[in-house]
This record gives structure tokens, sequence and C-alpha cells, in this order.
């Protein structure tokens, strides 16, 4: 075949449930008005995204399912958020974004030396939100940059675009 008949794809990478190129999140929180409004702009951003309602679900799901980031509420059913992430940083390194109303400088300190890999307060602003997961995802994938470059084939996440040899792929 030809080179210039051959479709230039990046590597699909391994899920198990969802769209083969979607970024994984799961997102631990127990409030149902905030799970479902944060779970709905999440999917509208372009993540498939897995939820739980208390801190046993969650840890659960986090040890049994590779993610490329998980969004904790502190304050949980069952299991709290300090609780699921020490047992998380056992066995994994998902990056974790501590996401609560607990604003003392304390509780940030705590989430950080647990293994937080960043933290946010309540209420938030979704735009940081999203930008602050591109950036966890990025770094735990080894990228300081932004968009993502394997050979000819770049991804701009922000952008939600990718291009192969200058030209924009569908």
């Amino acid at each position: 075949m030809p080179a210039s008949q051959i479709e230039c794809r990046p590597p699909t990478p391994v899920v198990k449930h969802g769209h083969p190129n979607q970024m994984r999140l799961l997102v631990v929180e127990d409030e149902p008005d905030l799970l479902k409004g944060l779970t709905h702009a999440l999917r509208r951003a372009g993540y498939a995204v897995d939820t739980a309602a208390d801190g046993e679900d969650g840890l659960h799901k986090a040890q049994t399912t590779d993610y490329d980031a998980i969004v904790l509420d502190v304050m949980l059913p069952r299991l709290d958020g300090w609780e699921v992430l020490a047992r998380l940083r056992e066995s994994k390194h998902t990056p974790v974004l501590l996401l609560t109303a607990r604003d003392r400088s304390a509780d940030r300190v705590r989430g950080f030396d647990t293994g937080a890999d960043d933290y946010l307060i309540k209420p938030f602003d979704l735009p940081e939100l999203l930008a602050r997961l591109r950036a966890l995802i990025r770094r735990s994938a080894g990228q300081a940059r932004a968009c993502l470059q394997l050979r000819d084939v770049r991804i701009d996440p922000a952008a939600r675009s990718v291009t192969c040899a200058g030209k924009t792929v569908r």
C-alpha cells in the first residue's frame, strides 16, 4: 500500500469501558446534585466518567479499574476521602484531585502529605477544575506541555483536536 493511502492513527489506549480514545475519570462525591452536575460537565468535556457516592465504593472502583485521574471529595460516608487516598496510595499512583469544602491550610497540607496530586476548594470554577485535570493527566503521562506529540501525531486536549502530519484527523 502506498504511504499516501496509509491512515495515520494514534495508538489506541486499552480501557475496559467507554470509547477507547476518551480519558477515563472517577468522581467520588456524596452530594447527589454536585455529582450529577460534575459528571455531566466532565462528559461534555469529552471524558468517560465513572462515579461513586461513598468512600467504600470509590476505593473499590479506584483499586480495580485504571483511571487517568480521580476527583475525590474528603467528607464521604462509609470511608472518608483521607482514608480512601491513603489506602489507594498503597497500591496505585493514579493522579488524585481532592475536591472539598475543607479550606484550612492544615487540610490542604494533610491532603498533599497523604498523596493528593492537587487540591481544589468548593465552591470552584469548572474551567479551573478542567484545567487542573488536564495538567494532572499530562504530568502523569510524563508530559510538561499542553499538547501531546508522538512522531507526526499531535493531540491537543484543550482544543479537543488531533492532527497527523499537519492534517486534521476527524
